[in-house]
């Protein structure tokens, strides 16, 4: 079984605002970012939340998920991987990490990145946008306990990078999926409404 973890516990610093709350195309960019990583076949998903948590879980309201809380989000991504790591059962065999505020990803990214795990074996597997390793990232169940111990607000890049010999890089002719990190990002990228 596939876990997904969706990372929702950062604080918006750049921002300024609650961006995971804002608007995408009639839903919230959380909204969006999870029913992706549902859509992509996981078999369960872990949503990591912080500060925001009471209004995240109602953006979320109705989908087949479940929570985790991160009690010191200030601590940086590696928090966040680290608490949803911990809280996936023995019977998980790999997990999918993905941003909450990647609303855009590419469909066809997931997938993938599940078919090469099957056919490969690899302990993780990444995804590389036109030569650049991008999110989200697959991690067997054996490089578990390397992200319980992460630290610092990194996420899991330095144990992609420690062994490539166990990175199955998957490549896609995809410019690299944006995150939302500044409200100019947000005005640049947003969907615009269709004038009727």
């Amino acid at each position: 079984m596939i876990a997904g973890i969706v990372l929702a516990a950062g604080l918006s610093r750049r921002m300024g605002r609650a961006k995971l709350l804002l608007d995408w195309g009639g839903a919230p960019v959380i909204r969006r970012a999870v029913e992706q990583v549902l859509a992509g076949g996981v078999h369960e998903l872990v949503v990591v939340v912080g500060r925001e948590a009471p209004a995240v879980r109602e953006a979320l309201a109705g989908l087949p998920i479940r929570f985790v809380e991160n009690p010191a989000p200030e601590a940086g991504q590696a928090s966040s991987i680290a608490c949803g790591v911990s809280a996936l059962g023995p019977a998980i065999s790999a997990a999918l990490i993905a941003l909450g505020d990647q609303p855009a990803l590419p469909s066809e990214v997931i997938p993938r990145l599940l078919q090469t795990f099957h056919e490969t074996g690899k302990a993780i597997v990444a995804p590389l946008y036109r030569g650049t390793q991008g999110n989200p990232v697959l991690f067997a169940a054996a490089v578990f306990p390397e992200l319980r111990t992460l630290t610092g607000d990194r996420g899991a890049r330095s144990v992609v990078e420690k062994d490539p010999s166990r990175v199955a890089p998957v490549p896609f002719d995809l410019p690299m999926p944006a995150d939302l990190d500044t409200l100019e990002d947000y005005e640049r990228l947003r969907p615009r409404t269709k004038p009727v």
